[in-house]
């Protein structure tokens, strides 16, 4: 099962992504890595295996930037290498992503005819084209996730981050579990409430089809039939010491969870 973590911040995020993806190493990966947007560039780092070669890269290039994206990768499409890692980046549009995008195929297909390449063997990248294709073509990003959740098929919760727009991030979930964070001057985005637990306590869980933007001082929320639609903000009760012990007493647990991207 694959963990995603989101901060749109007010100070440099690399560090906190890294820290959001330790709480969620019980759901075991095999590979992990972070995005963010520095100076205008989507800039990221990628690892397979285990957290500490992600923090060895990060050492060797730290990133910069007060908002980004972070995943730990279970594979399923793809080994578990470097370049089927996430995030993954298209053009203006960087995306993590768990669970599996049934209809790849057609859709990969169709874009391979449009004239795309891909650098990947995984699903997620086909979703990455769709939206980078419908922003290259002028709409802007909350229209062009609009647009692409529809053609997916399949179970998914999905983190979106935008070159040219470096204060949003947009979420989405079908079928995959998604939570969003309310703060104090930043706002985050996580698989669950240990993602975020030590930078708010204030969460939303989104229901099925909802999908999320998020920005420093808001969170818009809409459902699938793209209206806007309020959902209960809640206090999550989760801590850093708690996290850390559902990581202990759920890693072997976990490894077995078949949802993987």
């Amino acid at each position: 099962m694959c963990g995603i973590v989101g901060i749109v911040g007010k100070s440099e995020v690399a560090q906190r992504l890294f820290d959001g993806l330790k709480r969620l190493e019980y759901r075991g990966y095999d590979s992990a890595g972070i995005c963010t947007i520095d100076h205008g560039e989507l800039v990221r780092r990628r690892a397979e295996g285990k957290l500490e070669n992600l923090a060895r890269e990060l050492a060797q290039e730290p990133l910069g930037g007060t908002i980004g994206i972070a995943h730990t990768r279970w594979a399923t499409h793809g080994a578990p290498t470097v370049d089927n890692a996430h995030p993954h980046i298209v053009g203006p549009v960087a995306i993590v992503h768990n669970g599996i995008i049934e209809n790849f195929k057609p859709l990969r297909e169709e874009l391979i005819a449009d004239g795309r390449e891909f650098k990947s063997e995984t699903d997620t990248e086909v979703v990455a084209h769709l939206v980078a294709r419908e922003v290259e073509g002028g709409a802007s990003p909350q229209d062009s996730v609009a647009t692409v959740l529809p053609r997916l098929q399949g179970a998914f919760a999905i983190a979106f981050l935008f070159r040219d727009h470096p204060d949003l991030i947009i979420g989405a979930r079908m079928g995959a579990p998604l939570t969003v964070g309310y703060g104090d001057g930043e706002n985050y985005l996580g698989s669950d409430a240990l993602a975020v637990a030590p930078w708010t306590q204030r969460i939303a869980y989104l229901d099925e089809g909802d999908w999320a933007v998020v920005r420093r001082e808001n969170i818009e929320i809409f459902d699938r039939d793209n209206e806007p639609v309020e959902r209960e903000i809640v206090e999550s009760g989760a801590s850093s010491a708690r996290s850390r012990r559902a990581i202990t007493a759920t890693t072997c647990r976990r490894r077995s969870t078949s949802s993987r991207s």
